[in-house]
């Protein structure tokens, strides 16, 4: 096996022209890590928030952006059970997805679903382990509640859709577009509110409130989401594209008797991400191999064009998961 790869690395943070072709020496596994040969990488806004400098990566990472591919396990470290060399997985990563190889956790790998391909396997872990943890485990999100998404098109929206709606809830979302808001109708949306023509509080107070909003726009949309929770409402963030913040009045909290919360992924302990990733096994995989729910694909970029890929992020044009082709499959 060689001594080096290619990589794309942040030469100093700014804009999506600072993603750099470089060479970079090949990880090695350590205890309880696999080295997979990437095929895809998935592409996420917190790359691009690296990329900008708002997001360093954890003491421990790779300075690389990456955080989720797919590919082939061509190295195991001591104290790994259950995969061995040749097998095809998609993996959450703590940092370093673009490049040709990578290592990350055993436990964090999931095998690819059958029915899927590499390039649709890349587009799991990151969106499926965030919606995952913050609708299901920490909103607790249960069957015939009315579930607002706000960024209903992007990666996380799209999967989250579809994972409330195969669990039974009533699921609304917001998106800037009408074709955006077919798209997640299509989906399994019941109500899809382009925030461009509507107030989504208007229409979710007259649905009776939400009973639960998953938001990644912060902002002004705080205040604005307190108001549209129904009684014992939950409010999870997990973004702030807008900002962090913001005036609110917290009487409303009280007299709702709602909870607040939010999460970020990458700094969780490997122990939390490996519960997550054994969630996610039980419960979401057979809907992924039943073909109840799928990756929604927008667009592929070659390796050597992450900096386009990242444009087509920040552009907001797209439906669904960017990937980046390492090495195919």
């Amino acid at each position: 096996m060689t001594t080096t790869m290619r990589a794309i690395e942040i030469t100093k943070p700014g804009g999506p022209e600072v993603l750099q072709e470089t060479t970079r020496p090949m990880p090695v596994a350590d205890h309880g890590q696999v080295v997979l040969k990437v095929a895809y990488a998935g592409v996420n806004r917190p790359d691009a928030l690296q990329r900008a400098g708002m997001y360093a990566p954890p003491p421990t990472a790779s300075d690389l952006p990456g955080l989720e591919a797919s590919g082939e396990v061509v190295s195991v470290g001591d104290g790994v059970s259950g995969l061995a060399v040749g097998d095809k997985v998609c993996a959450l990563l703590p940092g370093g997805g673009y490049a040709e190889y990578v290592a990350t956790p055993a436990a964090h790998c999931l095998p690819v679903p059958a029915g899927l391909s590499l390039k649709e396997a890349a587009c799991l872990p990151e969106t499926f382990f965030t919606v995952w943890s913050n609708v299901f485990t920490r909103g607790g999100l249960k069957a015939g509640e009315r579930f607002l998404i706000h960024g209903g098109s992007s990666g996380i929206g799209t999967t989250a859709i579809q994972l409330a709606h195969a669990f039974g809830a009533r699921v609304f979302v917001t998106a800037g577009s009408d074709e955006k808001c077919a798209a997640c109708v299509a989906l399994g949306a019941e109500r899809a509110i382009n925030y461009r023509d509507e107030d989504f509080v208007a229409v979710m107070k007259a649905e009776g409130g939400a009973n639960l909003i998953l938001d990644m726009v912060g902002g002004d949309y705080i205040p604005r989401n307190v108001a549209t929770l129904a009684e014992d409402g939950r409010l999870v963030q997990i973004a702030f594209l807008q900002g962090p913040k913001v005036e609110l009045n917290f009487a409303l909290m009280m007299m709702k008797r709602l909870t607040i919360t939010g999460s970020t992924l990458r700094p969780q302990s490997d122990l939390a991400k490996a519960r997550i990733a054994q969630d996610l096994a039980e419960a979401v995989w057979p809907l992924i191999e039943a073909g109840k729910v799928k990756p929604v694909m927008d667009e592929t970029f070659d390796f050597a064009d992450a900096a386009k890929a990242h444009a087509r992020m920040e552009s907001s044009a797209h439906i669904g998961k960017i990937v980046l082709s390492v090495a195919g499959g």
